[in-house]
């Protein structure tokens, strides 16, 4: 075991975890670290805790000390030397007529470097930018291309839920989404409502896609047969967050056998034959009725 504590440098930013060494941190206080990119400012997220030594890679760096009310007062001034660096960048843009998108400006501590965030659908030959940029801040100049996702990220704005998006409030990294977590979780495959406003797949269909999993796992689909307590009979639907099943139970009525659907709670039901699947285990909507045999 090894004791650590996770410092953040950005708002919703990665954890990073240092060597505390013997003094004690609490949470939200500040302090000055030695980083890849040299002297940074951050604020303590996760207190001295002990995790297992290789769930860290080593060596950890030390935090050099708890920040100084000069250092809080240097971290504003870069804060605003960022406005107006992001101001002189963007004139500069439009000069040079380059097809980017600035997004955001950040000051290292030490003033060592600035960086500039910017998007763009193509390369972008940016030399005679960064000479004209050094010229004028006189320290090292980097220029760096980001995705959507981290342009919304830096950004922020509000989501189709009301609240501020989750990217940009509370998380760290971004998860990976695919469709398929959609389709387990019978949400519409509509882009518009399921797209979050970077047009990528909201980052919320990974918060309760194991739930949605392991109730999958234990209830039939449909076309399974079922025996109910009315009976045996074939799923019509499922209702994953109720847990609830539909089924046409055969009964007999004057020699007749008719189907009558009911509604079960799946712990009163019990499978006795899973239909069988094809490669993928279903055949999307859009593919409904489509001659395959056109393929061969």
């Amino acid at each position: 075991m090894i004791t650590v504590i996770g410092i953040r440098f950005r708002r919703a930013g990665k954890v990073y975890y240092f060597d505390p060494e013997d003094a004690a941190y609490e949470q939200g206080q500040h302090v000055i670290v030695e980083t890849a990119r040299g002297v940074e400012y951050g604020e303590v997220v996760i207190p001295n805790r002990e995790i297992k030594t290789e769930e860290v890679i080593q060596p950890l760096k030390k935090v050099i000390r708890l920040a100084t009310q000069e250092d809080d007062d240097k971290y504003e001034q870069n804060k605003a030397k960022e406005k107006e660096a992001f101001n002189i960048c963007k004139e500069k843009i439009i000069k040079h007529n380059l097809d980017m998108k600035l997004i955001d400006v950040e000051y290292t501590f030490d003033n060592n470097k600035v960086l500039f965030y910017f998007t763009s659908y193509e390369r972008v030959d940016f030399r005679e930018l960064v000479k004209e940029l050094a010229s004028i801040f006189k320290t090292r100049i980097e220029l760096r291309q980001i995705g959507v996702r981290d342009e919304t990220k830096m950004c922020g704005g509000m989501g189709i839920c009301g609240r501020s998006l989750c990217c940009n409030s509370f998380l760290g990294d971004f998860q990976p989404v695919s469709i398929k977590m959609a389709k387990e979780q019978s949400l519409s495959l509509n882009p518009i409502k399921i797209s979050g406003i970077c047009g990528r797949l909201m980052c919320c269909l990974k918060y309760e896609q194991d739930c949605y999993v392991e109730v999958r796992d234990r209830l039939p689909e449909v076309g399974d047969v079922v025996i109910t307590p009315e009976g045996k009979g074939e799923v019509l639907s499922v209702n994953l967050l109720r847990e609830q099943i539909k089924v046409a139970v055969k009964k007999k009525e004057k020699d007749k056998e008719e189907k009558e659907a009911m509604v079960f709670a799946s712990k009163d039901i019990k499978i006795v034959n899973r239909k069988k699947k094809c490669c993928e285990g279903h055949v999307d909507d859009e593919f409904q009725g489509f001659d395959f045999s056109k393929l061969e």
